[in-house]
This record gives structure tokens, C-alpha cells and sequence, in this order.
């Protein structure tokens, strides 16, 4: 092991990895280049090996003159939140320091599910936990915690700040990603993802925008997005932890608009796979095949649907979209009712192993229905 005080990833690595497999919880820390108030730095203590020392303690994001004596201070560096233990150490640190967590994700784990080569937990016990930091449950209570100090180009990409420092600029400072025009502005961070963002005569602002929300934020308060998304749980606002584009094992699908009684989705299907048979009990739906070949399921009838053709499919009506062809599936699907949820699903056959199947009985009614 290097006798430098800051030595290279590799180094780092290998004087840890003993020292997890002794029962630590290590954590890596980045020799400090400025006097940075968007990272927790952490404070070396006593030597627990060579290269490896015990944490004294954490320090949160601090202010700048904090920030500049902690540069200067050769004993502290950036907490990475990279980390090296025994996955049994640390379940049972968790266990004994956050027990809620522990808890909810074992039971998650418990009632998991397979689909393919997915594991999948159980969506509502890991809700159930806290949100909470693998810092401040375990390693800032552990008497277990060691931290090897090592040098690296390093960002933790942790904000919009360190976007903007690790992309490219223009002469005025701007960082521009997407489709982006700027006039006498400065210091930006400007980002586009589906629609044109034009800024005029603005300085030091964030600007990002998605397919379902717009961020503008002052640099001085770029940090504080977690209160906003605070504010939209609190709202019950589905921006909040949903995005328009869902993956799923067959695919992926992404909401184009929607409005009262009525949502329209690109759907995806991908070569040789198949949705599940199902049926709803409050919306019919509309298919407009894009791309590809479709193979349609509508109650008994099953047929072959290619590019410009549609079907429809009235409510409570049994039926399934497979994609037997060679190239990616793509249909417009237009869904109307009373009530446009995911939840009203009701799978009689899925090849994925998913909740939601009823007896052969129940699809033969139905079908006789």
C-alpha cells in the first residue's frame, strides 16, 4: 500500500478490502481540491491500518468559511457516498440503527416476485420505509466506520451546479443541452429534453425541462429542489414519484396527453414479446398500429393488424397485443372511461409471473360472456 496520504483509486481499494472483510464499514474520501460547501466532508481519526483510518465524524454541507478550514485541515476529505463492507455488516448495523428500514425492506424482499431474469421487491413495504441516507441511518451512528482517503477526478454529480461545472460552455458561461437558445444571458445551466427552451437577458438560473415538468431555479437555491418535491407529495401531484415513460418486461409505454375521460399512450412492444391477457372495468380503449405487426387478441378473435390499420376494444372485453415480428412494435393507443387507471387491470394469463390472474374458470366466462 502507498504511503502517499491521498493514493489512487486502485491503492484505495486494496487497503480497504481487508478491512471490510474484518467487519468495517469503510467509505472512501476525496482529497479536497476547493473550499466546497455542496459536499459533507469527513473527519479522519486514529489509524486503523495502513491507508485506513477510523471516522472522528461527518461534517454536512457547510458554509463557506467552514468549507475553507476544512480545506486547510490535511485530516478531512469530500464524502464520496462510495462505500466497500460485508452486506451482513451492514444489514445488521441497519438493523440496530435504523430498524423501520430494516423492517421494511425485509419485508419487501420477502414478498418479491419474478418476472425473466427481474427480481422484483414488493412496491408498497419499500414505500413503507423512510427516505433516508446510507450516511445518516448507519455510518454516522457505527462504531464500525473507517475511511480511506484517495485522489480522484471526482463530482457526485449530486446537483445542478456540478452538471454545469462538467459541461461544456459557451464564451458567456452558459451550459446548453438540447434544443436551447440563448440571448444575452449568462451563467447558465439551460436543458431541454422534448421542447425548445429560449432564454433572454438571465443570469445564473437553472433551467431544465422534461416531457411533464419545467425547473427554473436560482443558483443560490438549485440545492433546495427536495423541498419542492416535498410540496408535490404533499400535493398528491403524480410528478412526484411517476414518470410519462414506464418500462416493462415486454416493453415500455409513455403517456402522450391526457385529460378528462380520455389518455393517449405510445406503446412500445418489443420483438417476441407479449402484455398479458386482460380485461378493464372502466375504460375501452382504441389501437392504431405505428410500426411493425401487431397480433390482436379481442375476446375469441385473434388476427393480424400491420402499419395504418386499428381495432378497438370495448370495456370488459378480454384481449392481449403480442408482437410476433422482428422489429419493434409501436401502437397509439387512445384510452376512455370513467376511470384511467393502471390499477384497473384485471390479468387472466401473464408469461411474466405477475399479480393479477384469475382461474381459467373466471377467462372462460368472460370469454362465453
Amino acid at each position: 500500500v502507498t504511503s502517499d496520504p491521498f493514493p489512487a483509486t486502485g491503492a484505495a481499494a486494496a487497503a480497504a478490502a481487508p478491512v471490510a472483510g474484518n467487519g468495517s464499514l469503510v467509505t472512501f474520501g476525496v482529497a479536497p481540491t476547493r473550499p466546497e460547501t455542496g459536499y459533507g466532508y469527513i473527519r479522519s481519526g486514529a489509524a486503523a491500518a495502513p491507508g485506513v483510518f477510523r471516522v472522528d465524524r461527518f461534517v454536512e454541507k457547510p458554509a463557506l468559511a467552514e468549507a475553507e478550514r476544512l480545506l486547510a485541515d490535511r485530516g478531512c476529505t469530500w464524502n464520496s457516498g462510495i462505500f466497500l463492507f460485508k452486506a451482513s455488516v451492514y444489514l445488521d448495523e441497519l438493523a440496530r440503527f435504523a430498524p423501520v428500514i430494516h423492517a421494511a425492506c425485509g419485508e419487501a424482499w420477502a414478498a418479491r416476485t419474478r418476472d425473466l431474469d427481474f427480481i422484483r421487491v414488493d412496491a408498497a413495504a419499500f414505500a413503507a420505509s423512510p427516505s433516508d441516507s446510507i450516511d445518516y441511518a448507519v455510518m454516522e451512528h457505527t462504531q464500525r466506520a473507517c475511511v480511506v482517503p484517495f485522489a480522484a477526478d471526482w463530482n457526485d454529480l449530486g446537483s445542478w451546479k456540478a452538471f454545469h461545472e462538467v459541461s461544456p460552455k459557451d464564451e458567456h458561461g452558459n451550459a446548453m443541452v438540447g434544443d436551447v437558445v440563448a440571448l444575452d444571458t449568462e451563467r447558465c445551466y439551460l436543458h431541454s429534453t422534448q421542447r425548445l427552451v429560449a432564454a433572454l437577458g438571465v443570469k445564473d438560473l437553472v433551467v431544465v425541462e422534461t416531457a411533464d415538468a419545467v425547473l427554473v431555479a436560482d443558483w443560490s437555491r438549485a440545492q433546495e429542489v427536495k423541498h419542492l418535491l416535498s410540496q408535490l407529495t404533499r400535493a398528491g401531484r403524480s410528478e412526484a414519484d411517476s414518470h410519462l415513460k414506464v418500462y416493462r418486461p415486454w416493453g415500455s409505454y409513455a403517456v402522450l396527453a391526457s385529460g378528462d375521460r380520455f389518455q393517449a399512450k405510445r406503446i412500445v412492444v418489443n420483438p417476441g414479446k407479449v402484455l398479458s391477457l386482460q380485461f378493464h372495468h372502466h375504460r375501452a380503449e382504441h389501437w392504431v398500429v405505428v410500426r411493425g405487426t401487431a397480433k390482436i387478441t379481442v375476446g375469441e378473435e385473434v388476427r393480424l393488424l400491420g402499419e395504418d390499420q386499428s381495432t378497438y376494444i370495448p370495456l370488459g372485453n378480454v384481449h392481449r397485443l403480442e408482437n410476433p415480428g422482428r422489429i419493434p412494435l409501436e401502437i397509439v393507443e387512445v384510452q376512455t372511461g370513467a376511470y384511467l387507471g393502471e390499477d384497473d387491470i384485471v390479468r387472466l394469463d401473464d408469461s411474466y409471473g405477475r399479480k393479477g390472474e384469475l382461474p381459467v374458470e373466471v377467462l372462460k366466462t368472460k370469454n362465453e360472456g
